[in-house]
């Protein structure tokens, strides 16, 4: 069976509807977020105002310094020469929010069951913990940029929830309401909501000589590792998979010192799953992926069929990471 962006990409974009962007998390969910974000909020508010008027302080003394004496001059600062050519290789946690989706399994003439408004729960910072790497290049003639993003997210089903079924399962018609424990032994993607994009980034004008705000969008694909088991089988799917394309969205600040920086920033992601369902144990990513592929070139279909979905998130990250730059003159 091949796989094929399009149909994948249409799903995302029905996915982003009025209905999506209002619903609204659990209590206990809304508040462990609020919190995470509210430490972010308080170290940008508490930390970053002290460190900027210290470097006005010191400018200051600096300049004063330098008026006095003809032959003193201020010390040299790389951090506040504006942004250039410069390679930038980073690595963040932080904390999502997946938005509640349906997911449909589907096997030809035997099952076609659709599992209506699944939640999904994060746990951002429960092994294995949320976690990105990434590798951008800045042009050395213009405030554009190119940048490869590697993120680890998980996504687990909520086993109390009630969800509404429709359809039937292999064979078999399924009572319209029932928790996801009952259906499921296994229903999560935990090692885990992978994402690998190649984004396009621009530098915004500058609010102060060590900020550096930015924006970019990109397009990549979803390995996840799938964790699928009905109840009552003694099979599951437990591999690393092709899913199909994913949408990003970021806005960040870089806070720059000397060689090193620090950086905050909003990610939007929209992740197109089409999860072969292969009632098979893998092992490692590029083994699984490759058998993934001889069976796709093969023409043959997952012993189980398929189950889609499409995951929209709200990612709010921080790290930091070392400039690797040509060293500007000396002013």
């Amino acid at each position: 069976m091949q796989i094929t962006y399009q149909p994948a990409l249409a799903r995302i974009f029905s996915a982003v509807s009025w209905q999506n962007v209002t619903q609204t998390a659990p209590p206990n969910d809304r508040f462990g977020k609020a919190a995470a974000l509210g430490a972010l909020v308080a170290v940008a508010v508490i930390v970053l105002p002290g460190m900027l008027s210290n470097s006005e302080h010191d400018n200051s003394v600096t300049n004063g310094a330098s008026t006095a004496s003809a032959k003193d001059k201020a010390p040299f600062d790389a951090a506040k020469v504006p942004p250039g050519g410069e390679v930038f290789i980073g690595a963040y946690g932080g904390v999502p929010y997946t938005y509640n989706s349906d997911v449909k399994f589907k096997k030809t003439d035997v099952t076609d069951l659709t599992v209506k408004d699944v939640a999904w729960d994060g746990k951002p910072f429960k092994a294995p913990i949320y976690y990105g790497i990434r590798v951008a290049r800045w042009s050395d003639v213009s405030p554009i940029g190119a940048m490869v993003d590697f993120t680890h997210g998980k996504v687990y089903s909520q086993r109390e929830q009630v969800v509404d079924l429709e359809g039937k399962r292999e064979g078999k018609t399924l009572s319209p309401k029932a928790k996801i424990k009952e259906i499921f032994h296994h229903f999560e993607f935990t090692h885990g909501h992978n994402m690998l994009t190649l984004n396009g980034l621009y530098r915004l004008p500058r609010p102060h000589a060590r900020l550096s705000p930015y924006v970019g969008a990109g397009f990549g694909i979803a390995l996840p590792h799938s964790e699928v088991q009905f109840k009552g089988s003694s099979v599951r799917t437990y591999e690393y998979q092709y899913t199909g394309p994913v949408f990003q969205f970021l806005i960040g600040m870089e806070f720059r010192i000397p060689r090193l920086s620090y950086f905050f920033e909003y990610k939007f992601t929209a992740a197109s799953y089409e999860v072969p369902l292969t009632k098979r144990d893998g092992g490692y990513l590029f083994g699984d992926l490759y058998r993934q592929f001889k069976r796709w070139w093969s023409g043959k279909a997952p012993k189980n069929g398929f189950a889609y979905t499409t995951l929209i998130s709200h990612q709010m990250i921080g790290g930091m990471g070392v400039r690797i730059s040509r060293a500007p003159a000396a002013p």
